[in-house]
């Protein structure tokens, strides 16, 4: 690859992450919601009460991420933190009645986001651009620091 093809790719997906970003926090604003709490949503849908050890492994954020989403999650009626049963050290985390409440209005918006990311599309269909997108992803788990030969992981996406 030569650096005209390198820098038009690269660009091109700087392009797409800021607008689907824009888009993203857009669509989940009416709702006092952003993308990475949407993500611990419908985390908690699927596993049910986790910890949040559990929501940062999930996830791919850092434990300290995870506390201020939870905390503000809580504070907007969404979740509910308690203790740990048996591990006084962890705290629980689970949907409350107002948070299962929104997630179906949160998934049609986040639905939309989709449609509105791929209404452009001409030249490949939804699901070739969403295995090309899986095998670039899967392409990036890990990543060369500058100046070391170690690569360091990255979190896979979800």
């Amino acid at each position: 690859m030569n650096f005209a093809q390198a820098d038009a790719l690269n660009e091109a997906i700087r392009a797409i992450g800021i607008r689907h970003r824009a888009l993203s926090v857009a669509a989940l604003a009416p709702f006092g919601i952003h993308p990475g709490h949407k993500l611990i949503l419908l985390e908690l849908e699927t596993a049910g009460p986790s910890t949040q050890a559990q929501l940062a492994a999930a996830s791919g954020y850092e434990p300290p991420t995870i506390t201020l989403s939870v905390r503000q999650l809580e504070e907007a009626g969404l979740v509910v933190r308690r203790p740990s049963r048996t591990d006084r050290r962890a705290t629980v985390v689970e949907l409350s009645a107002q948070g299962r409440a929104l997630l179906p209005t949160v998934k049609a918006a986040w639905r939309r986001v989709a449609e509105r990311t791929v209404a452009g599309l001409t030249s490949i269909t939804v699901d070739e651009l969403t295995d090309a997108l899986a095998d670039l992803a899967a392409s990036l788990t890990a990543v060369d620091v500058p100046g070391t030969d170690v690569p360091r992981y990255l979190p896979s996406s979800h």
